[in-house]
């Protein structure tokens, strides 16, 4: 299978292994083994069926860990990590995108409001696997510099009336979706500037940055030696990849050099220039320290402030 790759495997491109399960890719150093997550699994009563009758289970974060430590323990790891023999197929949204705005009127519709270079977008999740219902986001994936090119069309978009701003009841549903440590009211301040997510009609939707095949530069996601739990006020001081996934902060800090944000709520969250406060779990990397928050899928305890931007609103 290696060998029939063109390009290489990349974060939000999805595979689907040889007993036909189907993972979310979630990471870029997948020269050796593919770093993912699981998602699908092949199943007679399952919810969800892909345009070819065959059904599926979706699994949640904890199922999906627990399923391949019962099935597949050579998988495990920190995420999972599937070698490319096992690796029967590879899905990337920027070759499905065409297939996906076909039989999806409101992709279609974001399609043509974005109006991006060919290749440089795509979607992913349920739709690029074919396994999309009523309930569905969509997951729209932008490559590289078009990322921010997006956002700025959506600000025009919502502006001219293409795209209704986001109604309070779907802040409440992001809310409770996302079930992030901090208030509500300084979840929705700290959103509302970032531009990464909106509702067409009454469906919700993401933009989400992937980088582009010139400057994958892999980041090992890897473990380091635990330093405890942190709580700590620190001037950012490059927040150039703050959408990325892991989302990485600069920091200046006595201890810590850098934030990374394994959970979507905190990308994007503080600008470069500005003091945080984050809370999470210090670890040791190449005689660095970083604060890593998301150390669970829905980072209890854990979280990322712009105190700037409370400061500024009056909080």
């Amino acid at each position: 299978m290696r060998n029939l790759i063109k390009k290489p495997v990349r974060l939000r491109d999805f595979i689907e292994d040889s007993e036909g399960r189907l993972y979310a890719v979630s990471a870029y150093d997948n020269r050796e083994r593919v770093g993912c997550i699981l998602r699908y699994v092949p199943d007679p009563s399952g919810s969800r069926q892909n345009t070819e009758g065959v059904r599926f289970r979706k699994l949640e974060f904890e199922e999906a860990f627990a399923y391949i430590k019962r099935e597949k323990p050579e998988y495990a790891d920190i995420i999972q990590r599937v070698p490319y023999p096992d690796i029967r197929k590879i899905l990337k949204p920027e070759d499905e995108i065409g297939a996906i705005s076909r039989r999806n009127p409101l992709v279609r519709r974001l399609a043509t409001i974005f109006d991006l270079p060919i290749r440089t977008y795509g979607c992913t999740g349920s739709l690029l696997c074919g396994l999309e219902n009523e309930q569905s986001d969509i997951d729209f994936v932008v490559y590289g510099r078009a990322f921010f090119h997006a956002r700025e069309l959506l600000i025009y978009a919502v502006n001219r009336g293409r795209i209704q701003p986001i109604s309070d009841e779907m802040w409440d549903y992001i809310y409770r979706k996302r079930n992030p440590e901090i208030p509500p009211d300084e979840f929705i301040l700290h959103e509302k500037r970032k531009w990464n997510r909106g509702q067409i009609d009454s469906v919700y939707f993401d933009i989400l940055f992937t980088r582009s095949y010139k400057a994958l530069n892999p980041f090992p996601i890897v473990r380091g030696p635990a330093c405890g739990t942190r709580t700590i006020e620190a001037t950012v001081t490059d927040a150039s990849l703050s959408f990325d996934s892991p989302a990485v902060y600069q920091v200046d800090h006595d201890e810590i050099s850098r934030v990374l944000s394994f959970s979507h709520t905190y990308s994007g969250q503080a600008i470069t220039g500005e003091r945080i406060e984050a809370r999470g779990v210090c670890e040791e990397h190449d005689g660095e320290r970083w604060l890593i928050v998301g150390t669970t899928r829905d980072a209890r305890g854990e979280f990322i402030r712009s105190l700037s931007l409370l400061d500024e609103a009056g909080f």
